[in-house]
């Protein structure tokens, strides 16, 4: 068989494959904002969805991030996007650190009531196409928030193209449920198991 002949029967395949694609994205729409969960033990899920809010930028779409639980961490996230891109992305953190550092559950509550009342009114935003709700699954797990009120703010009050973006540990099943896109990260390995903490430009 010809070198002639290994490409006609390449350009042969890859034309069945587009016909099978094109077929199949006919019925596909790009008109609906997605809620998104990023769940599990590994390392990636903040990560993933400030890839996100990135991306947003790049297109010139108003966005903006909620910071549960960790928002009063220095973070390379929140730098570049307060000091550079502040003009299309609203940052909002609206925690004082972990549950076993703050020690204050009545004062978590009230910290994360605050940032769900904010989340609320950036998703009710017609021009904010993205809202990145960074460690707000934490809050769920620890009822901070009550699950059944997010979720039906959600379904019956978010505008039909907004994207929001829910991430953290241990999501639980109704958002999991309600999600249109929910990726768990699983984790093989991590440098904490062998003495090595969180290194900025990494985790933070």
């Amino acid at each position: 068989m010809t070198e002639t002949d290994d490409a006609a029967r390449h350009a042969a395949k890859m034309a069945r494959i587009k016909a099978a694609r094109d077929r199949m994205m006919e019925g596909k729409t790009d008109r609906k904002g997605l809620v998104i969960v990023h769940d599990g033990k590994g390392k990636g899920k903040s990560s993933s969805g400030f890839g996100m809010i990135l991306r947003c930028i790049a297109h010139g779409m108003p966005c903006a991030v909620v910071q549960f639980i960790k928002g009063a961490w220095d973070t390379g996230e929140r730098r570049i996007l307060t000091e550079h891109f502040g003009d299309l992305c609203q940052f909002h953190a609206m925690g004082e650190g972990f549950t076993w550092e703050t020690q204050d559950r009545a004062r978590d509550i009230a910290m994360a009531e605050a940032g769900w009342e904010k989340a609320r009114e950036l998703i009710r935003d017609p021009e904010i196409r993205m809202v990145l709700l960074d460690e707000i699954n934490i809050a769920l797990r620890y009822d901070y928030l009550d699950v059944d009120e997010v979720v039906r703010f959600l379904l019956e009050e978010k505008p039909e193209m907004t994207h929001v973006v829910l991430t953290g540990r241990n999501a639980k099943p109704e958002l999991i449920e309600l999600a249109d896109l929910v990726t768990e990260m699983t984790m093989v390995k991590h440098p904490f198991r062998d003495g090595i903490k969180a290194q900025k430009g990494v985790e933070f």
